[in-house]
């Protein structure tokens, strides 16, 4: 039947489809549109054939067509999609909630309040920027670990960043009382992706009288974590969410859904985190990237959702836009367990069997474009590192992957090793391959209580067998939600965890997104010469160089019961499998083996443990905060007042002088390259997160003005001022500009104005940091492009990578291939992503980056056209073809219209003045 109905079917010449129902549950009606319904009308053939991620969506847009937002024929092509005869389709998508972490939400709110300032400067009403659906924004990423190793620790770095966020927490309050639909959740409350899951989301939601699935973007990659929930989520940049704060919908294409489906069990001693490491080696083998994938399979009922979550969570990791979870009976053990109510736990279960959106015994399995095996009895214990979340390794493989970084030899050739038995000779270095940070942090594993009970019981053991860490380790533990510090106080296994250093330092991301601290003292003194060639090893979610801490080449991701192990080994330059961590008090040989935590132990001391109590604890005044934080004052209205002496608040500048209509698009002529990349560029490299170098450009500009250097704090605390994030942009320690191949960080070379044929020749040009070099280039009217490989902008959402590069003039981003969120956030900043055609990139066309360009695109640009590009050097000419990476018709007007943030304010303008003039 499918393809086949008519126009009466699809509701063409309708107000709708008549698809209205009631669902009677013990609470009383709740008012719904049957996705049923649909087939009964003949407009789908068969609703069990489509993912269920897919259907969440189809939901969407039969919503929209009821409530005459959309025509029927989007209900009728999304309904009867299909895998074998894929169909290039671009739908609505209306998220009901946003989430927002205080790095990424804060500068969202910031450009918000412009929006407003600018609207009362045309003579509009600033009130005309508000929330349009409810916000959740959980304050976690500004926690550094400044203390450790005591009990005083998590207060007194609370204390700390109360102390140095104080400017950005007053704008927070601010906004918290301006904009209408806006919850916040303080510091201390926990990370904003387990506080998410264990307490914010509903799964199914009313909202005006209408029942249905909870869907959310969020400001941070992820976001995805919630997927494992049953609840369709996803990352986006700050100003793709802010469009959807002021109410509009996200036009997406309806994407590929990849079908991962998992057979068998994992094995003793093999954990979550094993399981979700070997997801992202085989999901970026496959190539998911901008693809939704979704698991299913005889191993999914058996999943608990601690397991999924470890797993959803990575998605970024794995390139997926999702990896979803269906709605099945572990979702309802986990609501009754995380204290929802029961009202909530039976409305998700008949709303999800009514919609068919219930994945249970008997469920048919849904039709993917494609399908990958995985067989979890082959699983092995794993880490990955030493740079990249894909980079799995197994644990016997971890000193031959550091020796592919670093030379581990020492005197006349021998191998040079650490051993913790007998520790560093006195005064003597600490060798190659040492751990000097081993956290337990990050949402996505300290979300699991039995990889944080069996993180626990594994630090018991070894107490016992009297184990010690070493001196040059730091250890922390910053677990997501308070209930996992109420349940390893209640079983007696947090002192083990203490005895061996991990106390708790607070409730945030920290060493994960590179708040890791200082280093231990005898880590660095005394320092042996040249770099210092030390590791992490945590419980993250990513590794990337120089993200955890700026002297740390090497970092590895591993399970929190395998981080106390590294601890106690104080290096990675070993093989667990068969290698002892360490001497016991006896002297005998402690193995991994003899300590490892017994997956019936870990049952049992949740069993006694854990329940829904704890979450009570947890949850009950979320939204109270410390002391502190209340002290902060907040001032009301409707209007932000900025201060020009702030160094951590200013009005951005895109939509200072905006002009009602936007320039017409026009070729990109005598461009230059500002900077020439390689493979696997990271949003963290092109905009870090971490402490801001006293001598780095942003560091020069904030003493200039008075700020001391120990108050400079870190690039994410300061993302709400444009001109200490242009500064910091492309600033990172680690990036290797090729136009500077011999050394690394923010520099770039200087090639001057292409105004005479002599300035085109390839001179050596002068080396300058990469704002310098930018300024110098606006002040000569030149505009900017970068070169980059594949992989351009992986890693965290954040769109200040974007922004960043927007305002230090660059108009293009050429590379060989762009990472989701990234490629979105360019082109709502107005910069155009290009991406060479199959088969090239910059060497094969033998591009230097010394050329100057011209790129012909005008006002007929369209989705994926080819774009003509000519480069000159002295008197060589090369002339290619790259593709636009506009991928819709609504990004090529949001690029015209010079990014996302003008578009919106020129539709409210049109809005509250019709005929708004210049």
């Amino acid at each position: 039947m499918r393809g086949k109905v008519g126009a009466e079917a699809r509701g063409e010449g309708k107000s709708g489809l008549g698809s209205r129902g009631v669902l009677q549950t013990r609470e009383g009606p709740f008012p719904y549109f049957r996705l049923k319904a649909l087939e009964e009308k003949g407009v789908v053939g068969c609703l069990d054939r489509l993912p269920f991620s897919i259907r969440i969506l189809l939901e969407g847009t039969l919503r929209a067509c009821e409530q005459g937002e959309l025509s029927p024929e989007v209900v009728f092509r999304l309904g009867n999609w299909d895998c074998r005869r894929p169909e290039v389709m671009e739908i609505p998508f209306r998220p009901a909630r946003v989430l927002m972490q205080d790095f990424t939400g804060l500068p969202a709110l910031v450009d918000l309040a412009a929006m407003r300032a600018a609207i009362q400067r045309w003579g509009g009403n600033p009130r005309l920027v508000d929330t349009a659906v409810p916000v959740d924004l959980v304050v976690d990423h500004s926690l550094q670990v400044d203390h450790y190793g005591s009990v005083e620790a998590a207060s007194r770095n609370q204390e700390l960043e109360l102390e140095r966020n104080r400017e950005r927490y007053r704008f927070l309050r601010w906004a918290q009382r301006s904009f209408g639909r806006l919850r916040l959740v303080p510091p201390g409350g926990g990370i904003i992706h387990q506080v998410n899951l264990e307490f914010l989301a509903r799964v199914v939601i009313v909202r005006e009288g209408m029942t249905f699935p909870e869907t959310v973007v969020g400001t941070d990659s992820h976001t995805t974590m919630i997927n494992s929930l049953g609840v369709l989520g996803w990352g986006v940049g700050g100003t793709e969410a802010e469009a959807v704060l002021l109410g509009e919908s996200l036009l997406i294409k309806v994407p590929e859904v990849v079908g991962v489906r998992l057979q068998g069990g994992l094995r003793e001693g093999v954990t979550a985190t094993d399981l979700a490491l070997n997801m992202v080696e085989e999901l970026r083998r496959k190539g998911v990237v901008e693809k939704f994938v979704e698991f299913f399979g005889p191993a999914v009922p058996h999943l608990s959702l601690f397991d999924r979550a470890v797993i959803s969570n990575m998605a970024p990791e794995y390139g997926a836009t999702v990896g979803f979870f269906p709605i099945d009976e572990q979702t309802l053990h986990y609501l009754r367990l995380t204290n929802r109510s029961p009202s909530q736990v039976e409305l998700v279960e008949r709303y999800a069997k009514e919609q068919g959106l219930f994945y249970g015994e008997g469920s048919r399995d849904p039709e993917y474009d494609q399908v990958v095996e995985v067989d979890l009895d082959r699983i092995e214990p794993s880490l990955a590192g030493p740079r990249r979340p894909q980079e799995r390794i197994g644990l016997s493989q971890t000193g031959s992957s550091l020796r592919k970084l670093f030379p581990l030899s020492g005197a006349e050739g021998s191998e040079e090793r650490l051993r913790p038995a007998s520790g560093r000779e006195k005064g003597g270095s600490i060798p190659a391959g040492s751990v000097l940070i081993a956290a337990i942090t990050s949402c996505t594993n300290t979300s699991h209580p039995s990889l944080m009970v069996g993180a626990g019981i594994l630090a018991r053991n070894a107490v016992e067998r009297g184990l010690k860490v070493p001196e040059w380790v730091k250890t922390s533990l910053a677990p997501g939600s308070r209930a996992v510090i109420d349940y390893l106080e209640a079983s007696g296994l947090l002192p083990y965890l203490e005895r061996l250093g991990f106390h708790l330092v607070g409730y945030g991301c920290t060493t994960c997104i590179g708040n890791s601290g200082p280093l231990a003292p005898a880590a660095l003194e005394p320092r042996g010469e040249g770099e210092l060639r030390g590791c992490a090893v945590l419980s993250g979610n990513r590794n990337f160089e120089g993200r955890i801490h700026p002297d740390l080449k090497a970092n590895y991701l591993a399970s929190p019961p395998l981080v106390v192990a590294y601890a106690l080994a104080g290096t990675v330059d070993l093989d667990l499998t068969r290698e002892p961590l360490g001497l016991g008090a006896d002297g005998q040989p402690v193995f991994l083996q003899d300590i490892w935590p017994p997956r019936a132990e870990i049952e049992e001391v949740l069993k006694a443990h854990l329940g829904p109590e704890v979450f009570a604890r947890t949850y009950q005044a979320i939204e109270k905060g410390p002391p502190a934080w209340e002290a902060i004052p907040a001032s009301g209205g409707d209007l932000f007042p900025w201060d020009e002496a702030s160094t951590y608040i200013q009005e951005p500048p895109y939509l200072l002088d905006l002009p009602p209509e936007p320039p017409p698009l026009q070729p990109l002529l005598g461009a230059r390259v500002l900077a020439f990349l390689g493979d696997g560029v990271t949003t963290d490299h092109i905009s870090p997160a971490g402490r801001i170098p006293a001598d780095s450009p942003a560091g020069r500009y904030l003493r200039e003005l008075g700020v001391q250097e120990g108050d400079l704090n870190t690039y994410g605390s300061r993302r709400g001022n444009h001109r200490v994030m242009t500064r910091g942009t492309l600033a990172h320690p680690r990036l290797r500009n090729l136009l500077v191949p011999e050394r690394e960080g923010g520099l770039t070379r200087y090639f001057g104005s292409p105004g005479t044929e002599e300035q085109m020749l390839p001179a050596e040009g002068e080396i300058l940091p990469i704002f310098e070099a930018a300024e110098r280039y606006r002040r000569d009217g030149t505009p900017l492009i970068l070169i980059a490989g594949r992989e351009y902008g992986t890693g965290s959402s954040r769109d200040w990578a974007a922004k960043g590069v927007a305002l230090l003039g660059v108009r293009a981003v050429l590379a060989a291939s762009f990472e989701r969120i990234h490629r979105s956030n360019l082109v709502e900043m107005g910069v155009l992503p290009l991406q060479f055609c199959a088969g090239q990139r910059a060497e094969t066309i033998g591009l230097s980056g010394e050329e100057v360009f011209d790129l012909w695109w005008d006002e007929s640009l369209r989705p994926g056209q080819e774009i003509r590009i000519e480069a000159r050097r002295g008197s060589q000419r090369l002339a290619f073809n790259a593709i636009a990476r506009v991928d819709t018709p609504a990004e090529v007007e949001c690029l015209r219209q010079g990014g996302i943030l003008p578009a919106l304010f020129r539709k409210l303008m049109r809005k509250e003045q019709p005929c708004w003039k210049e």
